[in-house]
């Protein structure tokens, strides 16, 4: 595939192809899948307690912990289905195709702007982005990465009633330290001044967020709320020509409703592209409500 960047005649040459298909095997931790483990969670009440109150805390005061072996499923992993104990993304192969895709396109066709994902858990998706940029010789661009490294907000029925029964902000593994996910980028050599960070909840970083166009907008953020904070945001940023991809838009029945009420309201007609079972995308070929 030939690609055009700054006047320059670029090649998806063979060692850069498997760059990339290297990276998202890291990614998804399909190389070393036969060494994952995770932590022992007892299955009867009497034991998960005692083991959570008194075993748990003495073995972390000596350094140690109780795993088991996490039963992997290369299918899984493939299509996005699993939460990996030691992967840095569970968004799968065929959505990292799709990113790999979409970011070539705009590359190609010199379509402006940065690009971000909102809703980042271990970082993956974000450190696959820079890594394209790296790998084309881009310095111009830089990949945003909006979370607000404490898991999901509670919902807000008031507002956003479509998040009644929302139970994503309990689940403590969905928070990830921004601190770490730095280190998860400095893992692959690809911390520098084209990854800048938005720390804190959509509806306060969002609005203010220091981004001038957008050529990739994913949106990852699981509800009602921080889909459409996403999209009532970040949408009127993005190019013509750019792409939009929602992560949750099959999985999480109130983002698919963010999305289409969104679409409505703002008349957006582009065709909605099914990736796999969970996220969507399409280009944006014209100005909302044009």
């Amino acid at each position: 595939m030939k690609m055009l960047f700054h006047g320059e005649d670029f090649r998806l040459d063979a060692g850069t192809e498997l760059y990339l298909d290297l990276l998202k095997r890291c990614l998804m931790n399909s190389i070393y899948s036969s060494s994952e483990v995770r932590d022992l969670v007892p299955s009867r009440t009497y034991k998960r307690l005692l083991f959570r109150h008194v075993l748990q805390p003495l073995l972390r005061g000596v350094g140690a912990r109780v795993v088991v072996p996490y039963e992997y499923d290369d299918q899984k992993r493939m299509n996005g289905t699993d939460w990996s104990p030691m992967a840095h993304t569970m968004i799968g192969r065929k959505r990292l195709d799709n990113l790999q895709q979409c970011i070539q396109d705009v590359l190609e066709n010199r379509i402006p702007g940065d690009f971000i994902e909102t809703g980042v858990w271990r970082g993956g998706a974000t450190i696959f982005m820079r890594a394209i940029l790296k790998a084309f010789g881009d310095t111009s661009r830089v990949v945003w990465v909006a979370d607000s490294f404490e898991g999901l907000p509670e919902p807000d029925e008031n507002i956003y009633p479509k998040d009644k029964g929302d139970t994503h902000h309990t689940h403590k593994e969905l928070a990830v330290s921004m601190e770490s996910v730095e280190e998860n980028f400095r893992k692959y050599g690809l911390l520098d001044d084209q990854v800048q960070f938005l720390k804190g909840w959509f509806r306060d970083t969002l609005p203010a967020a220091p981004i001038k166009k957008l050529a990739i907008l994913r949106l990852d953020g699981d509800m009602y709320e921080s889909t459409m904070d996403g999209l009532k945001h970040l949408y009127p940023k993005l190019s013509v020509g750019g792409y939009l991809i929602v992560d949750d838009y099959g999985a999480v029945p109130a983002c698919k409703e963010a999305v289409h009420d969104f679409r409505q309201d703002h008349d957006i007609n582009e065709e909605i592209v099914r990736i796999d079972w969970g996220g969507v995308y399409w280009q944006k070929i014209a100005a909302a409500g044009q």
